[in-house]
């Protein structure tokens, strides 16, 4: 079961082996009524107690598929489902300090009947989420 917030309370953690941390990521919720085609999602902004990660920078994990933003845009053969979550994988050396941070989310969607013009529409939230060690 999927939390009402975007950003999981679960799954916020460093990647890559202790002491050589590669990044850290996020689970997201769907901010849609219904599943999407993955090549619909125009990719995460991620900002980090003020440290800026952008969407065209970051990895994503849908389904077990890790893509980055150029092969999300083509996975026409890809969906979101509302009740799985998006992992958001962000390279960041070092990961980040165990403790409570300030995590903003800036999901970047189209929508196939709405002009080019007046798109992505962009969902914003804020979410204090907590990175505890092993």
């Amino acid at each position: 079961m999927l939390e009402r917030f975007l950003v999981q309370s679960r799954g916020f953690a460093n990647t890559g082996p202790q002491g050589a941390r590669t990044g850290f990521e996020l689970l997201l919720r769907l901010p849609s009524y219904r599943g999407l085609r993955a090549s619909l999602v125009d990719g995460v902004d991620v900002t980090v107690d003020g440290e800026r990660f952008d969407h065209t920078l970051n990895h994503y994990v849908l389904q077990g598929r890790r893509l980055d933003l150029a092969a999300l845009r083509e996975a026409s053969d890809l969906r979101w489902p509302l009740d799985q979550p998006a992992c958001i994988q962000v390279d960041r050396p070092g990961g980040l300090a165990a403790g409570v941070h300030e995590v903003t989310v800036g999901v970047r969607i189209r929508q196939s009947y709405i002009p080019i013009e007046f798109q992505p529409g962009v969902v914003v939230e804020t979410r204090w989420a907590t990175i505890v060690l092993p």
